[in-house]
């Protein structure tokens, strides 16, 4: 444990649980109702509704091999050659032979998929897959369908949850064993202000942490709060210098922030291509699968194309689907378009890499267990060793799904007894740290979309950490001055603060990362080198705050625990 915590107040109120899920997508979702069903008492957390986090936004769907002449083997080839050499095998044969069905467990759940005049699920092709294996609802909607059919199944089960509170920090027993967290909700919630939920099992299921970057698909909620907070608790995290950008988001002018609207891998699945100003096809001769090579090597290709012609973005053209197929197939993706002005049913679409998915996280096993007692990550927030070094698209879903069984299963298996927190977070805690001003939030942002964007290098990577420690550094100064005009502790003040020390971690891992891989593209080191770097990067948070990042022996994870 690293004793370091959030300057927050003390917890003015507690409640006792089994099990504390933080985060309400297919992962968090999944987990509390499978702990639920085993008996557990469970309580679920989630920062905003409970229908707001990730999962609701994911449009293309969930790949699984459901398919006539598909099978788990090609799954995982597919997902192996997509992680550049680092998936570990094994998660990747869990996720590829239980994701058939666990979907299917999802459908008795009430999850309903688009199906074919015969009956059988639709299925669609995305970037990587050799097949048509992507299951999806309402055309491109698959992900609020997911969130429907879960949120409407926790209600039903009368779980107890806990909405608009973000999580601060791990609560510990004396042994240094996980007993819960404290949360600050956000005065709609059943409680206000700064509480905790005690509970000898949290399972993290908080999400992304786009919003590091200026521009990205994730919605605002996603500051990377619980990679955070493992880093404070003493967790490992791994594989962060690999997040994804998505080659297809729509452009909407280079100075635009925050959530951008996603054009879903699934157009260019149903044959939309790529082009260049002059409606010059790109992709063609670049990969075997063209417009559907892996999403790395499509942005990249965009990239290049943006860098060449002197632009800011290129074109997804479908305009040859016609207006049927774009109502029926891509509704959501549709009006997002005409609502920014653009008809794709008769002109191109301006498209741009954002920042979409952290393929790496907290570093867990096979059973979602971190390296804190306790403690379980799943979902985006975690590295499971599936996705490598770029996920595979449409895996997401399904690595959350598949997982939280996992996990769900590991705790009831366990059933680990309540034990009293050894401290209750707050000001008292041994080592607060000091929070950032809510303004440095956009300094942040525009240091990491400059830095450690879709294209880095040594200098870009150094600017950054530069500039990030210096952010760092004046937060401390100020704590320490005499006259100290550190933030008052609140909700964005814990965000920017989260947003900091994740910005610092994935930073420090991509510096050490001397080669381009998978999404990691490092401009003055172009090639991949197996002999070096077909190895993993553990970072972790020293006692004096300063990351700490260990490259593994081999391509293998090492055990989470030592009797592992």
């Amino acid at each position: 444990m690293t004793g370091i915590r959030l300057t927050a107040p003390a917890p003015g109120w507690a409640i006792d649980a089994d099990v504390v899920v933080v985060g309400s997508g297919v992962a968090g979702l999944t987990t509390a109702l499978r702990c639920a069903a085993a008996g557990l008492d469970t309580v679920v957390v989630t920062k905003a509704r409970l229908d707001d986090g990730s999962t609701r936004w994911a449009q293309g769907g969930i790949a699984a091999a459901l398919g006539e002449g598909d099978t788990p083997e090609q799954h995982l080839d597919d997902t192996l050659v997509a992680g550049a050499g680092l998936c570990d095998e094994e998660a990747v044969r869990v996720l590829v032979t239980e994701g058939p069905d666990a979907v299917r467990r999802l459908i008795t759940t009430g999850a309903t998929f688009d199906t074919t005049d015969s009956g059988d699920i639709a299925l669609t092709r995305e970037g990587g897959h050799h097949r048509r294996r992507i299951a999806h609802a309402g055309g491109d909607a698959t992900g609020a369908e997911i969130s429907r059919a879960l949120v409407e199944a926790v209600r039903s089960a009368a779980l107890h949850t806990i909405e608009n509170a973000l999580v601060l920090d791990l609560l510990t027993d004396a042994e240094g064993r996980t007993a819960g967290v404290s949360l600050h909700v956000m005065g709609e919630g059943q409680h206000d202000g700064v509480g905790a939920v005690r509970a000898p099992s949290v399972v993290l299921a908080t999400g992304g942490m786009g919003q590091v970057f200026s521009a990205t698909t994730n919605p605002s909620v996603s500051t990377g709060d619980g990679v955070a907070l493992a880093l404070r608790a003493g967790a490992e995290v791994s594989d962060l210098e690999f997040v994804q950008f998505h080659p297809t988001v729509l452009f909407l002018g280079a100075d635009s922030e925050g959530q951008q609207p996603l054009v879903s891998e699934a157009v260019r699945g149903e044959g939309a291509h790529l082009v260049d100003a002059a409606g010059t096809r790109f992709m063609l001769g670049q990969h075997e699968l063209a417009e559907l090579a892996p999403r790395d090597i499509v942005a990249k290709a965009i990239t290049r194309q943006m860098h060449e012609h002197g632009t800011e973005h290129m074109y997804l053209d479908a305009r040859h689907f016609g207006a049927r197929m774009w109502e029926q197939r891509f509704p959501t993706i549709l009006a997002a378009c005409r609502a920014h002005g653009i008809d794709p049913v008769t002109e191109p679409i301006p498209v741009a890499p954002a920042a979409h998915y952290a393929s790496g996280g907290i570093r867990t096993d096979l059973r979602g267990r971190t390296t804190v007692p306790g403690l379980y990550a799943c979902g985006e927030v975690a590295c499971t060793g599936v996705h490598g070094a770029n996920r595979l698209a449409s895996n997401s879903l399904l690595e959350g799904l598949v997982f939280a069984e996992r996990i769900a299963a590991d705790i009831a298996g366990t059933r680990p007894p309540r034990t009293e927190p050894a401290e209750a977070a707050g000001e008292g805690a041994d080592d607060p740290v000091a929070l950032l001003a809510p303004e440095a939030r956009t300094a942040i942002q525009r240091t990491m979309t400059r830095g450690a964007g879709v294209l880095r290098s040594a200098a870009s990577l150094a600017t950054a950490a530069e500039e990030l420690e210096a952010l760092h550094r004046s937060a401390a100064a100020d704590a320490d001055a005499a006259d100290p005009k550190d933030a008052v502790p609140g909700v964005d003040a814990w965000e920017v603060t989260n947003l900091l020390l994740v910005s610092r971690v994935l930073v420090a891992a991509a510096r050490e990362r001397e080669e381009t891989r998978g999404c990691h593209w490092r401009e003055d080191r172009p090639d991949r080198d197996d002999e070096h770097w077909r190895r993993h990067l553990v970072v972790r948070i020293a006692p004096d705050r300063t990351p700490v990042v260990d490259r593994t022996e081999t391509a293998a994870f090492p055990p989470v625990r030592p009797a592992d």
